[in-house]
């Protein structure tokens, strides 16, 4: 399974957009900027974030983008979704003959229905609000402490 580079900036943005936006729009070059992401393909991905309804964007000299929800109500599953679509693993393949059927079946089973199952259950469980806190710790208690 691999995580697209769409999917983490996306995260990243949204990230970003949600600690610094307050109810204020945010133009997509200051998130651009901060988090080192080129503003056109930021744009690719926001359009998508636009489509599935987490942001909304205003345009004009006051535009730029803000969250459409509460980030608590924003899954990181709906996140990805919107950026990649299914995060889950593609269901196997099963054979119409009778010998790689049942290993086909077990393997559904056993393996991808539990991967799946387990994905679902921990991005459910992971809102934009927690990402954002963790986020804010990092930033404001994290890598710059030194001590003498």
């Amino acid at each position: 399974m691999k995580f697209s580079k769409k999917c983490r900036y996306g995260l990243r943005a949204l990230i970003d957009l949600s600690a610094n936006s307050g109810n204020d729009h945010i133009v997509l070059g200051s998130i651009a900027e901060r988090n080192g992401i080129s503003p056109q393909y930021l744009e690719q991905v926001f359009a998508s974030l636009r489509r599935a309804g987490i942001v909304k964007g205003i345009k004009g000299s006051q535009g730029g983008y803000r969250l459409n929800a509460d980030p608590k109500n924003i899954t990181a599953a709906a996140i990805l979704e919107a950026l990649d679509g299914s995060y889950q693993i593609e269901d196997e393949e099963i054979p119409a003959d009778s010998h790689g059927h049942g290993i086909s079946a077990s393997i559904q089973e056993l393996v991808i229905d539990q991967i799946n199952g387990q994905l679902d259950q921990l991005l459910q469980g992971i809102t934009l609000d927690d990402l954002k806190k963790r986020y804010l710790d990092h930033r404001d208690y994290g890598q710059d402490m030194y001590y003498i």
